[in-house]
């Protein structure tokens, strides 16, 4: 069945009714079942990117300070994660399995008829772009991992390790006991500000943590407990990896608290790919240093550039 596509500017953004530094050209609902996606399209220019969404904790605006600038030179398309933002909120915890996400990536190309894109993506996000570019070689121009959450039997994170009891309830609504789907349905916001403050290891991160804070609050425990689901097992991701054929730039602050270091550098040997460390960023650098990451970012896409006939 082909995905269903409406173009409205009634939708309700996501963020409310924050100001933004540019609104979308255009944006809608894609219908992939019975599970609608809102996306946003901005810009015209070439190449595409696709800014990928990462767990459904939040929504597309963690993009937004990549958004205007990316815009100014190419298209980028973005789309809110099942369970959060413009997007509905399954109840079935099969609907959030990863290629769900990434089918939901490529039903938003072949609707706005995009053949090839430069994805980004964030922490779980990169096993949705691992997908993408692993299966649909011919669709992914470029891969751009941001602290990576790939499982590669390299030691977890916290979020992770407390993940393996999260269905049993320890009664401590504190620090990482607080990832638990207990703890979540009696504090639910307590969670959230807990794990941002995690997020955002970095001093002087109050706005940050606001915002994402705000955007967690978006969706609510029960959204977020059918959310979590296995991801990619080890066997497949290596697989994946070892499939990749487009450039690789990984992107890992060397404070993140919650994905490793170490997971993103081995995630860039295994694809083949650029590491680049960032000294004393956390989680999502692209947020709490835009200036630094835009111009990586930058940078990368502008290597992918074919040359013109004639040219050098």
């Amino acid at each position: 069945m082909e995905p269903a596509l409406s173009d409205t500017a009634a939708m309700c953004a996501p963020g409310g009714g924050q100001t933004r530094a540019r609104h979308p050209d255009s944006e809608g609902i894609l219908a992939r079942g019975s599970v609608r996606i809102r996306w946003e399209s901005y810009g015209r220019g070439t190449p595409t990117i696709l800014l990928l969404p990462t767990w459904s904790i939040i929504h597309s605006r963690c993009w937004k300070m990549q958004i205007h600038e990316l815009a100014r030179r190419h298209h980028v398309l973005t789309f809110d994660p099942r369970g959060n933002g413009g997007s509905d909120r399954p109840t079935d915890p099969a609907a959030y399995a990863e290629d769900e996400f990434a089918a939901d990536a490529l039903a938003l190309m072949d609707a706005t008829n995009t053949e090839d894109v430069v994805v980004v993506a964030l922490s779980l996000g990169a096993q949705r772009a691992l997908i993408l570019a692993g299966e649909h070689p011919a669709r992914v121009r470029g891969l751009v991992l941001v602290g990576p959450l790939f499982n590669l039997e390299r030691p977890l994170g916290p979020e992770r390790q407390a993940a393996v009891e999260f269905d049993t309830d320890s009664g401590v609504d504190e620090g990482w006991g607080r990832y638990n789907a207990h703890s979540w349905r009696r504090d639910y916001p307590g969670f959230v500000e807990f794990f941002f403050g995690e997020v955002f290891s970095e001093a002087h991160s109050t706005k940050q943590i606001e915002d994402c804070v705000g955007w967690g609050l978006e969706t609510d425990a029960e959204t977020l407990i059918a959310a979590e689901v296995p991801g990619l097992e080890v066997a497949r991701t290596r697989e994946l990896c070892a499939r990749v054929r487009c450039p690789v730039l990984v992107v890992h602050g060397d404070k993140d608290a919650i994905v490793p270091h170490e997971i993103g550098v081995h995630a860039a040997a295994l694809t083949g790919g650029r590491m680049v460390t960032l000294e004393g960023s956390g989680h999502c650098p692209h947020a709490r240093d835009p200036v630094r990451f835009n111009i990586l970012l930058r940078q990368f896409v502008s290597s992918l550039r074919v040359p013109a006939a004639g040219g050098d």
